[in-house]
């Protein structure tokens, strides 16, 4: 604050701006320009989030957030599930609130009600939705103690509310905007006309209160905002192609895979053609960790209970773990993670500082409790195989091993066709295990090697595991929706509870580190990422079937067979068609197979020893010698284009 009474304020860009003590970002923002003022829907200072109406009482760093802003598109989803429960109330005044966040594309909203709402009802919603905004009710907040949030929603019958306000141990704050008054730490846009009209109710799904299936199942109404029609119609035309990209329904319509009752929920059956492509993707992991000085490791599915009491698993960890099983009076449990058992391989010998580092890669099941309402496809299953590796390492190759760790994860990702992906640097959470100094050190590694292969990141803070912190990829897709696969993660938790060392040059013993890093997730739901990112179409290397051989008439059916022994000979994936159909539906069900390439022979072809190449997406590529078209497809596999 200077002499007269004025405060600082410096924005993001730089620029310090002198503002009366009260002033508000909105006020900021109209300094600025009408534009600004129009399109911020929010503030950061000093790195709290504000309303755009919160007196600014200090100096100060504020970043005036806009929809392009993570923060800001939170609030105004945030925002939208307000203006959309408030329609609910309007219509069904017996409706109870569960929550309402933002969630990635948008928001939802739980609610307990004794009609079933149905995609019908959407139009009414949205319409209502569309008078409050019209409305331009003031958005207020209003702060109370927790006894007092008690009285308020009492009197106003919200009984989930109230049961919200059990756990909380503080005072409360809430957003009113008309009659409507909903619980809400905030902040949110200063009117329902902020808003705009740009919605859309999009499905309707059940779902248990706070996640727990012993309660009521809700109905939870999901929609999107935006401040934009453009944007408004983009987004649903993606959701469009998304639907199309749908793994669960090209898994039906390819015959790659199967989640059958009679077997067990999130328990997946691989088809042949679906086995097809994991084992080249599994081939060409084992390949390349090889060559990047890994030791190929497997390991049982089960274990004695004890192992995993040492790890910690069972302290951190059991609620996502299976009952375990008596085996001749010792509990026996299937395998939540392998790292216990890659640090016990480690451990049957003793080791120097001149055998580190020392990597363990594993393609290894695991098994993993998962409530039947949050499996997903392949997404989310109960059991999977897990693209795993752990290097144990001295300090002072910890950064070097961090950086060749990133070097291979975006040499992987990029291979299989991700080149956008966002990066988060997950830090130290308020539980967790060993010294801050060790943290401390370990953020500054993961950090270092980020910087140096001068990849752009963002800090997640809190948000590392219990035992170390993190480095978290998350691919973007063809439509631009980010998969969490990739992971890199320091820990000094499982070092200490094994007791595991090396002797270093000086002869004392010391405790190394172990890095545990993921470059694909699991092979299921990276699988699953891969359909959808290509909507089945494989590239070729990829593809379960990688050409298929389509005779015109009876007649080309010996040279039909020659030509698939060939190509078969030379390991390329080959099918043969000799059904008695014309040939203009056998090329119709070859694209619906997504089968990139074509042989079509008829007698030309079979009198000129040649034959008719065909690409999906392309058409007739001509007539040509099978060993042209050999080194074409050759080429294109090797490349992995």
């Amino acid at each position: 604050m200077n002499e007269n009474g004025n405060i600082a304020i410096k924005l993001r860009d730089g620029t310090v701006l002198e503002i009366a003590k009260g002033d508000t970002a909105l006020q900021i923002a109209a300094r600025i320009g009408p534009g600004l003022a129009k399109a911020a829907l929010a503030a950061r200072l000093d790195g709290r989030l504000i309303g755009m109406k919160d007196p600014i009482e200090s100096d100060g760093e504020l970043a005036l957030l806009t929809f392009d802003d993570k923060d800001g598109r939170n609030i105004f989803w945030h925002s939208s599930a307000h203006l959309m429960a408030q329609a609910v109330k309007r219509l069904y005044p017996d409706a109870q609130l569960g929550i309402g966040p933002s969630i990635a594309d948008g928001f939802y909203y739980d609610i307990d009600l004794d009609k079933t709402l149905t995609p019908e009802d959407f139009s009414a919603i949205e319409e209502e939705m569309k008078k409050i905004v019209d409305e331009d009710l003031p958005v207020r907040r209003i702060e109370f103690s927790k006894s007092k949030a008690n009285q308020i929603f009492k009197e106003r019958g919200e009984q989930l509310k109230i049961d919200l306000i059990k756990d909380i141990d503080e005072d409360l704050s809430a957003y009113e905007q008309g009659e409507f008054l909903d619980l809400c730490r905030g902040p949110h846009l200063i009117s329902t006309s902020r808003i705009g009209k740009n919605f859309k109710i999009l499905s309707v799904a059940g779902a248990y209160w706070r996640g727990d299936e012993k309660n009521k199942q809700l109905q939870r109404l999901y929609a999107t905002s935006y401040p934009d029609k453009k944007q408004l119609k983009a987004h649903l035309h993606r959701i469009e192609e998304a639907a199309k990209r749908d793994h669960r329904k090209l898994g039906r319509e390819l015959d790659l895979f199967s989640i059958q009752d009679e077997v067990g929920g999130g328990l997946v059956l691989w088809h042949p053609k679906g086995a097809i492509v994991r084992e080249v993707i599994e081939s060409f992991w084992k390949a390349e960790h090889v060559k990047n000085g890994y030791q190929l490791v497997n390991t049982p599915h089960v274990a004695k209970l004890r192992l995993w009491e040492r790890s910690g698993h069972t302290d951190f960890y059991q609620e996502n773990m299976f009952t375990p099983m008596p085996v001749e009076e010792v509990a026996y449990q299937l395998k939540p993670m392998n790292c216990p058992f890659h640090i016990t391989i480690y451990n049957t010998h003793i080791r120097s500082y001149r055998d580190l580092p020392i990597r363990y890669a594993e393609l290894g099941t695991v098994y993993r409790f998962e409530r039947s309402g949050v499996l997903h496809g392949l997404m989310r299953v109960r059991g999977f195989t897990q693209d795993d590796a752990h290097v144990y390492c001295r300090p002072e190759q910890l950064t070097e091993e961090i950086k060749r760790v990133l070097e291979f994860t975006t040499y992987m990702l990029r291979t299989f066709g991700f080149s956008s992906y966002d990066i988060f640097l997950s830090t130290r959470p308020e539980k967790y295990v060993g010294t801050v100094k060790k943290w401390d050190t370990a953020t500054e590694s993961l950090r270092t090697a980020l910087e140096k292969k001068g990849l752009a990141y963002e800090i997640d803070p809190g948000e590392g595991v219990f035992y170390g912190p993190k480095i978290d990829i998350k691919i973007k897709d063809v439509l631009g929706r980010s998969w969490q696969c990739s992971t890199i993660q320091v820990d000094f938790n499982l070092p200490e509870r094994f007791e595991i060392s090396y002797v270093g040059e000086d002869g004392v013993s010391h405790q190394p580190i172990m890095i545990h890093r993921a470059l694909l997730g699991s092979l299921e739901r990276f699988f699953g990422v891969l359909i959808e990112h290509y909507a089945g179409n494989f590239p070729l290397w990829l593809a379960p079937v990688q050409m298929k051989i389509l005779p015109i008439t009876d007649r080309q059916h010996a040279y039909a067979r020659q030509l698939e022994s060939f190509f078969a000979s030379h390991a390329i994936r080959v099918d043969c068609d000799l059904r008695n159909e014309k040939i203009g539906f056998k090329i119709r069900e070859s694209e619906l197979d997504k089968i990139p390439y074509m042989v079509i022979i008829g007698d030309k072809e079979l009198e000129n020893e040649t034959l008719a190449l065909r690409k999906k997406g392309e058409g007739t590529l001509g007539e040509m010698k099978k060993e042209l078209v050999l080194d074409r497809l050759s080429n294109e596999i090797n490349t992995k284009v």
